[in-house]
């Protein structure tokens, strides 16, 4: 796998997150918005025809009433307000214009005003139902909640049958998260009217918001019984079951509201949004696609589309028309950016791909992944110093992200250039002088030049710092075998570190061979070859079999070993002297 998926599929997890949070978020707006407008609605119902809620408006004060209407129609609201105030002018104890006016006020987003006038209505008539909700909206609104919370409850004391007042109720405590009074509160709805559907929802949140998750489902499976096209409820019956894991019954929720209302678009993302996160990528295209036939314009799924081209086959001229389709609407979206180039670098456009990482901020949090995939481009198409100048201005701007330390080290050591290495480590530390990774780096380094005791002090700091890590202590055991010394402490070591890596190739060649130089031939022909046959592409673990079948006396063996650690490692002049010697000698049998 190269380095555009690799890097790619560390930021899929990224988006998943993301997208988790953002349809989180969309399902939890703001509830005083709701209740606005919930009231809102409730407001404009009065019993009896308009006509008898106007009998006692004169007839100047109808004219401006009529007018007030008539450019409430046309959008032109401020207009209706001043006709509808010289209208109370005329007919000032109007509790109809009064609260006509307040929700005018509620749609131009005077809050305060509307206020005012809602006061003055239920002075005027205390008993009037719809201003003290209107009331106990603009108050929940503007955070004064014990207020809020008396005009919805002298509702109820009016008219104990007002399912509204209780459903705004309810939810107004289960927004100040206030769950056992909400539960109370919707349990008395649900006991009014059992099958009542928003009641029944909300509760179900409420159960959900504390955890318990048997009576949401019950909820929510009463709310799909009544309605089952409810959005709402299909996707937190959906989040429910992947909550639990059980990503099957969720597939056949989101499937059986399509076969109900195929153009459910917000399902249907969310169905593909699924498959996407569970890597069935070829069915999450399949979903966004269909959305994008009903309506090409929602341009929030031609990213995940892009993605599910990307990983699901190779489809990359497809995924990259996909992230550019998401960058038309939504131009700083990074993460688009990111995957078009990593379309454009997967598809061997090089040039683009660079191109396009260029125009990543340093604000986004992009810019450093980007910044290490244009040098890991550079470095790919050979032009290791281009991609050195460019880590090494992050270094010296003083960029503290240790991928750029890690990544300039590697592009060092691969030049030869230990030395330069080490110093770009040695920053490193003075970043983070316990990071263990990067002591373990030094360590390497250290040996490479055969500073053994600089390279044991650095991994003995790993210990210090991890004494569980499995891959010091081999290090340690091995350099103490390599040089025949302190092999009973390298033993003990090495077989620490393989009861911690059990499956590691690495670890048990070093434990074989520590037998070898303990001349226990047959126990380390044994452990090579296990060594061997999980890493046979790896020309040092080859060579250390071959020799100890050679030193068992097996050197057709040891031949066979020494050629297929050269078919690895072709310039190895210690493996093709090894071949020359045996060939030489005539020890083959």
């Amino acid at each position: 796998m190269n380095v555009g998926i690799q890097a790619g599929k560390r930021f899929l997890k990224t988006y998943q997150e993301y997208d988790m949070k953002a349809a989180s978020n969309i399902k939890n707006i703001t509830l005083t918005i709701l209740l606005i407008l919930l009231s809102v609605i409730a407001a404009c119902s009065y019993p009896g025809s308009q006509q008898e809620q106007l009998r006692d408006v004169s007839t100047d004060g109808y004219y401006h009433y009529s007018l007030g209407v008539l450019f409430a129609l046309e959008g032109e609201i401020d207009r209706a307000i001043g006709e509808y105030k010289s209208a109370l002018r005329s007919d000032p104890g109007s509790c109809y214009l009064i609260n006509e006016l307040a929700m005018l006020y509620i749609k131009n987003e005077d809050f305060q005003s509307a206020m005012a006038l809602l006061q003055e209505s239920v002075a005027l008539n205390p008993d009037a139902i719809d201003p003290h909700i209107l009331l106990g909206t603009l108050y929940g609104n503007l955070q004064r909640y014990e207020d809020a919370v008396n005009e919805y409850k002298k509702v109820i004391a009016i008219d104990p049958g007002k399912l509204e007042a209780y459903l705004f109720l309810g939810l107004l405590y289960y927004e100040n998260k206030q769950y056992e009074e909400a539960t109370r509160i919707f349990n008395d709805l649900l006991a009014i009217d059992y099958d009542n559907l928003m009641g029944s929802y909300y509760l179900s949140k409420v159960y959900s918001a504390m955890n318990r998750s048997d009576e949401t489902e019950t909820l929510l499976r009463k709310v799909l019984d009544i309605k089952p096209t409810f959005k709402p409820a299909v996707v937190d019956m959906g989040t429910l079951y992947r909550a639990r894991h059980d990503n099957e019954k969720a597939i056949e929720l989101y499937e059986e509201f399509l076969l109900a209302d195929p153009y459910g678009s917000e399902i249907r993302f969310e169905l593909g949004n699924m498959l996407l996160q569970l890597k069935r990528y070829d069915k999450a295209a399949e979903e966004f696609e269909k959305i994008l036939e009903t309506d090409s314009s929602i341009y929030s799924v031609h990213f995940p589309l892009g993605l599910a081209y990307f990983f699901g086959g190779k489809r990359y001229d497809d995924a990259i028309g996909e992230f550019l389709a998401a960058l038309e609407s939504h131009p700083d979206d990074y993460r688009a950016v990111y995957f078009l180039a990593g379309a454009y670098e997967e598809n061997q456009q090089y040039e683009d791909a660079i191109d396009t990482l260029e125009t990543i901020p340093e604000e986004s949090d992009l810019y450093n992944a980007a910044r290490i995939r244009m040098g890991l481009i550079l470095k790919q198409e050979g032009r290791a110093t281009k991609a050195m100048e460019l880590i090494g201005k992050e270094i010296e701007r003083g960029n503290i992200d240790l991928d750029f330390y890690s990544f300039m080290i590697t592009l060092y050591e691969e030049k030869g250039m230990f030395e330069a290495a080490e110093i770009i480590a040695g920053k490193a530390l003075d970043i983070s002088p316990q990071n263990i990774d990067m002591h373990y780096r030094l360590g390497v380094l250290y040996s490479k030049q055969d500073k053994h005791p600089d390279s044991l002090r650095e991994m003995e700091t790993v210990l210090e710092l991890d004494p569980d890590n499995a891959d010091a202590m081999n290090f340690i055991g091995y350099s103490y075998a390599e040089r025949g010394i302190m092999l009973d402490e390298a033993e003990s070591l090495i077989k620490k570190a393989l009861s911690l890596k059990p499956d590691s190739g690495y670890i048990i060649d070093s434990l074989g061979w520590v037998y070898f130089q303990q001349n226990r031939v047959k126990l380390a022909i044994e452990y090579l070859r296990k060594a061997s046959h999980l890493l046979p592409e790896e020309p040092v673990i080859a060579e250390h079999l071959g020799d100890a079948y050679r030193k068992d006396g097996q050197t057709e063996e040891a031949l066979k070993m020494y050629k297929k650690a050269l078919e690895s490692d072709p310039e190895n002049s210690k493996l093709k002297e090894k071949i020359r010697n045996i060939q030489a000698s005539g020890e083959q049998n």
